[in-house]
């Protein structure tokens, strides 16, 4: 199989609110080494793409860490910690210099998150900017580099012997009066710091709103976003669905073949599981069922869906390089899957729903940089 498609038939313009507004932007503006990333006009790719133009919100470098997960990692533990504090939270601060003082009546107190990679580094990064433990459950499968950077954070790195939705599992028996889960991935009785997570993603959509303004440059057409359980995706329809938006884009959602579990559960109109092995290359992007808090966002505000094998991200690897852009295999996702859905027979239907042509403008998403040094030298040289 080269590409899989779904058309949502129950794919809706304008979600419920309430609507995202920029309170994480206004918390992340005030940590340390806070900076807009680059959204990048790219028109190597767009004429790849035989499309007018192509910009790329480029992820690889974000509060110090090779992507975007550390925004809604740092809204989340900020929120949960605050919540822990009672009535008086974090009051008003300036510095984490103020935020860690407030947390002494806390202390000792641990960070608990399970990870394919990049949300259980940001979380890990948060812990030991507040100088508190943190405790890293991941997948046996998972790169050695990744799991060292996640070390390199002081974090205790526990392997599971299982997938990521077994250490998510294990993950949250931790729990407790010293434990604090920080999951972007959620369950019954669980949700409220998932919720947080997909917040603290707003901050990537106002970025792209203010420099489209500055550069006085209309919204995009088409908005392609990748799919691991859904909080991601649920940020970005969450913000492009919003009431206020006009005109309103296409949002498509990338998968890889072997984890398409949002693919599934729509085709399904329910959460459904699927089975392993979730070992793509997109290995940020391995997940093997949806988010309970992001389905009724994704279910509704996703038009397509789009599974593909691992070969179409390498390529988009090669492609955002041409570009100047470091992209790893989960970060290139977005632009696997449309490369594929424009030239595969299979994705004929798709095109006719996204109508998709020489005037188009795309919105891609470079989540991650080169997270496994090792795996994208080797991908450079093919």
């Amino acid at each position: 199989m080269s590409i899989r498609t779904l058309v949502n038939p129950n794919a809706r313009e304008i979600l419920d609110g309430p609507y995202p507004d920029r309170t994480p932007l206004r918390f992340h503006r005030r940590l340390p080494g806070y900076e807009e990333t680059p959204l990048v006009n790219a028109p190597e790719i767009a004429d790849a793409l035989c499309v007018e133009k192509v910009f790329v919100k480029d992820e690889s470098s974000r509060l110090g860490l090779p992507a975007f997960k550390v925004l809604g990692a740092s809204w989340a533990v900020y929120r949960a910690l605050e919540e822990r504090l009672g009535d008086e939270g974090f009051g008003d601060w300036e510095e984490i210099e103020d935020l860690k003082a407030r947390l002494e009546p806390l202390r000792p107190l641990s960070l608990v998150a399970a990870t394919d990679g990049n949300h259980g580094r940001a979380v890990a990064r948060v812990a030991r900017l507040l100088e508190l433990g943190a405790k890293i459950f991941v997948p046996e499968d998972m790169a050695a580099a990744r799991q060292e950077a996640i070390a390199r954070e002081e974090a205790e790195v526990i392997v599971v012997d299982g997938t990521y939705d077994d250490a998510v599992e294990i993950s949250a028996e931790e729990a407790g009066e010293r434990g604090l889960v920080i999951s972007d991935m959620s369950w019954p009785g669980y949700e409220r710091i998932p919720s947080w997570v997909i917040e603290g993603y707003s901050t990537m959509l106002w970025e792209i709103d203010d420099e489209l303004e500055r550069r006085r440059e209309g919204g995009p057409d088409l908005v392609i976003v990748q799919v691991g359980v859904g909080a991601f995706a649920a940020a970005v329809a969450r913000h492009f669905r919003n009431s206020l938006v006009s005109p309103r884009p296409k949002l498509v959602g990338v998968e890889p073949a072997k984890a398409d579990c949002l693919l599934e559960s729509v085709a399904a109109g329910h959460i459904v599981s699927v089975p392993g092995p979730h070992d793509s290359v997109m290995s940020g992007l391995n997940c093997g069922r949806p988010s309970l808090v992001a389905w009724p966002t994704v279910s509704a505000g996703i038009d397509l869906l789009v599974a593909v094998d691992d070969e179409p991200a390498r390529e988009a690897m090669r492609l955002a390089a041409r570009s100047g852009i470091v992209s790893g295999e989960t970060g290139a996702a977005g632009l696997g899957g449309l490369l594929e859905l424009l030239r595969a027979e299979e994705g004929e239907e798709a095109r006719r729903t996204l109508g998709v042509g020489e005037r188009t403008c795309v919105l891609l998403f470079n989540c991650e940089g080169a997270t496994d040094p090792d795996a994208y030298r080797r991908v450079m040289a093919e």
